[in-house]
């Protein structure tokens, strides 16, 4: 209670600055730029734990199959560098932020960059990338200095964007009304159970304007071969919904849980490893295996004679996704330069 008395008036002094910003931007007194390639934001309201990277995952792969040369352009959270860099065969987490890793190893043919300005982000990579059919930027709704031509909004199904509040009370860090400027928007972590009728009460609650697409997803992980009792380690906005899915699988399964983008610590280490010794492997996730590929994790388990296993996990439509995919393809098709 206390908290919520401190709070409340610090989320509508929050609230307000967004606001203002918003209406700076709409008044054209502050300035943002097109550019001259197509470009999908996959964005959310919230901060962190809705889905984004999966979903910047399964636009690459309907563009891959698509014949299109796409980019993925992100800001590269937590890097220890500094403005506009490619990714290569040298970069890691310290150099790209751990998301933007993951992506690379995923698509080690597809150009993977960051840059905090998404404008300067998106002009060096024309200058970098010969062929360049479209740029797919990971959480960029914020960032109003670029006009996006196409935006995918995220909200999670246990705490959709009209159920929230503003920081630091809640956990949205842009007012609700911006959500009307998306193209598309996608309930994600959706359960598998969910019924025709959850969907139309959602989608009755969000009562969107007509030009908008409502979607559900929910997150579809890989088969693990592994057995025995897992220790499930990461740094995750929300592990919930991994834990969930382990437990359903393995009936001793604990987790060491960590904050956002932890960066893992030589005591962080000493304490898995001390964890582990009663369990017969190590699960973590594929944005914190970005992470622990830093450390001497993998090889300490090895020694004895245990295994960092990987989840991957994918976006997985319990709408018909063949609209979604059509929308992307039609918006590239109809403003990319051959």
């Amino acid at each position: 209670m206390l908290k919520n008395i401190v709070y409340i008036p610090l989320s509508w002094l929050y609230a307000l600055g967004v606001a203002i910003r918003h209406f700076l931007y709409d008044k054209h007194l502050l300035l943002s730029f097109s550019v001259d390639v197509p470009t999908i934001c996959v964005g959310n309201l919230a901060v962190g734990g809705t889905g984004k990277t999966p979903m910047v995952e399964y636009i690459v792969r309907l563009l891959l199959a698509n014949g299109y040369h796409p980019a993925v352009l992100s800001r590269g959270y937590k890097r220890a560098t500094k403005g506009f860099i490619l990714a290569d065969e040298q970069s890691s987490v310290a150099t790209i932020g751990d998301e933007a890793m993951q992506i690379h190893r995923a698509f080690p043919d597809v150009p993977v960059a960051v840059c905090e300005q998404r404008v300067r982000g998106i002009r060096q990579l024309q200058r970098h990338i010969e062929q360049l059919d479209v740029v797919i930027l990971d959480d960029a709704m914020q960032h109003r200095t670029l006009r996006c031509g196409y935006t995918i909004l995220l909200t999670p199904y246990d705490r959709l964007y009209i159920d929230d509040h503003m920081l630091p009370w809640g956990r949205l860090r842009d007012i609700p009304s911006r959500a009307l400027k998306a193209d598309d928007i996608v309930v994600t972590k959706c359960p598998d159970n969910i019924r025709p009728i959850d969907m139309r009460v959602i989608d009755n609650r969000l009562h969107l304007p007509t030009y908008q697409r409502l979607h559900f997803a929910g997150i579809e992980y890989d088969a693990i071969s592994h057995t025995g009792n897992p220790l499930v380690v990461c740094g995750i906005a929300q592990p919930q919904y991994l834990m969930e899915h382990v437990r359903a699988l393995y009936t001793h399964a604990d987790m060491m849980a960590y904050p956002d983008h932890h960066a893992f610590g030589r005591t962080d280490i000493k304490e898995i490893l001390l964890r582990a010794q009663h369990y017969d492997f190590v699960l973590t996730t594929e944005k914190d295996a970005q992470r622990l590929r830093l450390t001497s994790l993998e090889e300490k388990l090895a020694e004895q004679g245990k295994a960092l296993v990987v989840l991957p996990i994918r976006m997985h439509f319990f709408t018909p996704k063949e609209a979604f995919d059509r929308h992307i393809l039609n918006y590239v098709h109809e403003n990319y330069r051959k």
